[in-house]
């Protein structure tokens, strides 16, 4: 299983976006929620920027095309008034080291810490990194990519609706 995870964040493994794994969602009715601290320290819940698209998107510091994602989202989330990113850094570190690393990959969006450990129970632990997720504007998940996507995909995937 580890393996499967670092592969998938090796800048070779995945190269372009048709290589991506388009996981099947489990689409319904049903909404989801999580409640998560932001790195400047206040809690948020995903239900609060329900009535707009949320694309979801774990990270860490060590992944090569997590790094690569960060100004491309950033760019959707600034030009788009009915997409938010949220960003959740999923490493065991401590908060200054994402401090750090976001001066030098500097993200417009909410970056929410993930507790490794206890990820999240409506998205689980990402089985590898990148993994993204597209929730909806009702809150219900509508797509889950695992590897790295383009702001292109997800506002393509968007423009389709739910």
């Amino acid at each position: 299983m580890l393996a499967t995870f670092i592969s998938a964040c090796d800048v070779q493994s995945v190269t372009s976006a048709d290589e991506v794994e388009d996981v099947p969602s489990t689409s319904s009715s049903e909404t989801i929620d999580f409640s998560l601290p932001m790195l400047g320290g206040d809690t948020v819940q995903l239900s609060d920027w329900r009535g707009q698209w949320v694309l979801v998107n774990y990270w860490a510091t060590w992944c090569a095309p997590c790094r690569k994602e960060i100004p491309d989202f950033s760019a959707m989330h600034d030009a788009r008034d009915d997409i938010t990113v949220l960003g959740l850094a999923y490493e065991d570190t401590d908060v200054e080291a994402f401090e750090g690393f976001l001066v030098d990959y500097p993200a417009s969006y909410p970056i929410l810490l993930v507790d490794v450990y206890a990820p999240p129970e409506a998205l689980g632990a990402p089985r590898a990194l990148p993994t993204s997720y597209l929730v909806n504007p009702a809150g219900e998940l509508v797509e889950t990519w695992i590897g790295p996507i383009t702001s292109e995909t997800i506002q393509a995937r968007v423009d389709q609706g739910s």
